[in-house]
């Protein structure tokens, strides 16, 4: 019976999750988190909804995994020698189009979560717990190649810096994040305050 379980749970291949993630965020873009339902979403993916919540158990991992999922993989994996390389490597990843149409989601999902404990809960351990491990990781690899020292204050707020830059700009500057921005940013703003080379 586990057996039977286990293969109906893996019955969705990588194509046909990557498809319905995509429907997803198509959906949340049209309608909004609050509006989106598990109904629309199997309509509009042609799938049961029992499916879904046995795959997702509800709509904020779906939602929230559908978001991790059209990220493009963050540092995982980025080792350029240079803490600069590796975040400017971090915002190539994006081309402007995708990160504006991001932001536009991350900002509407943030506004949901301070209503919805649960979708909170989804977004702080698949999200952006999965991000600060990274981002403590590229931390760490800057203090042992000696370009940040260890005890660094601002080390605790590389993320804070970098989320506030991306939130910021729409808010202050009614203008969406772009490449050039964020590189702009990391180089007058985040590399100074932890010490490290900007050049």
């Amino acid at each position: 019976m586990t057996e039977v379980a286990t293969a109906r749970r893996s019955r969705i291949t990588p194509e046909r999750e990557a498809e319905l993630y995509s429907a997803v965020l198509d959906l949340l873009r049209e309608v909004g988190y609050d509006a989106l339902t598990m109904d629309a979403v199997a309509a509009r993916t042609r799938s049961s909804k029992a499916t879904l919540y046995r795959q997702w158990g509800g709509k904020p991992e779906l939602v929230v995994k559908a978001m991790r999922h059209s990220k493009p993989g963050g540092l995982r994996g980025v080792d350029t020698g240079s803490l600069r390389g590796d975040l400017h490597t971090m915002v190539a990843r994006e081309d402007d189009c995708t990160m504006e149409r991001n932001s536009d989601l991350m900002r509407a999902l943030g506004m949901a979560a301070h209503g919805n404990p649960d979708l909170m809960r989804a977004l702080k351990e698949l999200l952006v717990e999965p991000e600060m491990e990274e981002f403590q990781r590229v931390m760490r690899r800057a203090v042992d190649r000696g370009e940040i020292r260890e005890d660094c204050p601002a080390l605790d707020y590389i993320v804070h810096m970098l989320l506030g830059a991306f939130a910021a700009r729409t808010l202050i500057d009614e203008l969406p994040p772009t490449q050039d921005f964020l590189r702009s940013y990391i180089d007058a703003v985040v590399l100074p305050a932890l010490g490290a080379p900007t050049s």
